[in-house]
């Protein structure tokens, strides 16, 4: 068990402490665990805020420097490695699109995704390239897997589908590799952009599944199937079972995985150490988490509870988002 400087912490409000009085949700955090994203309904998180739309803010731990850079998400928010950029997707008359937050500006950038509707982003590391599912006509019936250059303007076309089942994908740090599935065969597969190549589906032909996320690293691709989650190793093309849970993330590294345990009569949060096999409590109160929520080594994890005893202090009676440290 790892100790130190473990501990809980709020990062859901405002630069000087204030607790949000909206609700909170999402959560995902940068390579060192230094910068968090997340999304409220607060109005008072920042001076003047009035707003009562749903924000998209990026908070920098070591300072607590709290910026705004966006504004009505459909979902969470994800970020880049580096803390720079976010990205999420928004609601625009019928159709939806990508938009990226960026930490330097303080404010977001459209992304001209070549489709009438755009969602579900991905981001390298340093926010660089972007992978999203594409979707076009009224009513759609068919969608595509893009990875977007967005600095040079470029897109390449990864998969089409005719149909409009789940199909999200997960990006790499450095953009080579893209997990995704296909939502109605229920398969997995990988692109590597070195080769313009796919491969899978990475769970055989037996079973069916769906894609949890891709390590920073590229080594390994995190699935679920059945009541059961797997950890695919992309080099030797094993896998690792982890039964009986649901897995949500896994850290930069490949090593640490963040699951919710399908025995709900113990902890909500879980960290495993995938070497060793041994678990840390991440949140024994209700609780939950997305992708991007470890950090390198597993020294951090990103959850939103409703819960009001994980820190003192905690009267607001809205959902917040919290930082639980492992060292």
């Amino acid at each position: 068990m790892r100790s130190g400087g473990a501990g809980i912490e709020r990062v859901s409000v405002g630069a000087d402490g204030t607790q949000s009085d909206g609700d909170s949700t999402g959560g995902a955090i940068t390579t060192d665990g230094r910068r968090v994203v997340f999304s409220s309904t607060a109005k008072n998180l920042l001076p003047g805020g009035t707003s009562g739309d749903e924000g998209v803010y990026l908070r920098d731990q070591r300072s607590g420097q709290l910026k705004r850079v966006g504004t009505s998400p459909l979902h969470s928010p994800v970020i880049s490695g580096d803390g720079e950029y976010t990205a999420y997707w928004v609601q625009l008359f019928r159709d939806t699109k990508v938009k990226l937050g960026q930490w330097t500006a303080g404010s977001s950038i459209g992304l001209n995704c070549d489709a009438l509707s755009c969602s579900q982003p991905s981001l390298s590391g340093d926010g660089r390239y972007v992978a999203n599912v594409a979707t076009s006509g009224r009513p759609s019936t068919s969608q595509r897997i893009d990875v977007w250059d967005w600095q040079a303007g470029t897109k390449q076309e990864l998969a089409w589908f005719d149909h409009t089942a789940p199909s999200r994908p997960s990006l790499s740090g450095d953009g080579r590799f893209v997990a995704y599935q296909d939502g109605r065969a229920g398969d997995v597969f990988l692109w590597d952009r070195a080769y313009g190549s796919t491969s899978g589906p990475v769970e055989g032909p037996a079973k069916e599944a769906s894609v949890v996320q891709i390590s920073e690293d590229g080594s390994k691709v995190v699935y679920l199937s059945g009541s059961d989650t797997y950890v695919h190793d992309v080099g030797s093309g094993t896998a690792q079972l982890v039964p009986g849970v649901t897995g949500l993330a896994i850290d930069p590294g490949g090593d640490y995985l963040l699951f919710a345990p399908r025995d709900t009569t113990g902890p909500s949060l879980v960290l495993r150490d995938l070497r060793t096999g041994t678990d840390e409590v991440v949140s024994d109160r209700p609780a939950s988490a997305g992708v991007d929520a470890v950090s390198a080594g597993g020294r951090d994890v990103v959850f939103r509870s409703a819960a009001d005893d994980l820190v003192p202090g905690d009267t607001n009676g809205k959902s917040d988002v919290f930082v639980r440290r492992f060292y």
